[in-house]
C-alpha cells in the first residue's frame, strides 16, 4: 500500500479501469485498449502527449495566456493523458499511488539535484 495521499477521483478513477480491464472490448474503450495491447496504449500516450504539448502552445500567444476556449481545451487534452497515462499503470499491474509517491518524495529536492541522481 502506497503512503501518499491518493485523490478520491483518481482512486475512483483506478476503480473502474480495473472494473473494465477484462470487460467485453466491444463495448468498453478500456478494455478494447487492453485487448490491443501495450503498444496500441502507448500509442495513445504518445497522440495524448502531442495533443497536450499543441493545446498549451495554443493556450499562450506573446508569453499571454489566450481565451477560455483554449485555456479549457488545454484542460481537456491533460485529462486524456492522464486517462491514458492510468490505463497504461494499470495495463503494466502498476497502481497509481507510486507515481504520487514517487512526487511526495521529491517534496523538498530540487528539481536539478533529482535529476541528477537518476
Amino acid at each position: 500500500m502506497s503512503s501518499a495521499t491518493s485523490s478520491p477521483v483518481l482512486d475512483q478513477l483506478a476503480c473502474v479501469l480495473a472494473e473494465r480491464r477484462h470487460a467485453d472490448p466491444e463495448t468498453s474503450y478500456v478494455a478494447s485498449l487492453h485487448h490491443k495491447g501495450l503498444n496500441k496504449i502507448l500509442e495513445k500516450v504518445g497522440e495524448e502527449a502531442v495533443e497536450t504539448v499543441l493545446a498549451a502552445k495554443d493556450a499562450e500567444r506573446d508569453g499571454k495566456l489566450c481565451d477560455e476556449k483554449h485555456r479549457q481545451a488545454l484542460v481537456a487534452e491533460t485529462a486524456d493523458l492522464w486517462f491514458h497515462s492510468l490505463v497504461m499503470l494499470s495495463h503494466l499491474d502498476l497502481d497509481h499511488r507510486l507515481v504520487l509517491d514517487e512526487l511526495s518524495r521529491r517534496f523538498g529536492v530540487s528539481g536539478h539535484d533529482e535529476k541528477a541522481s537518476r
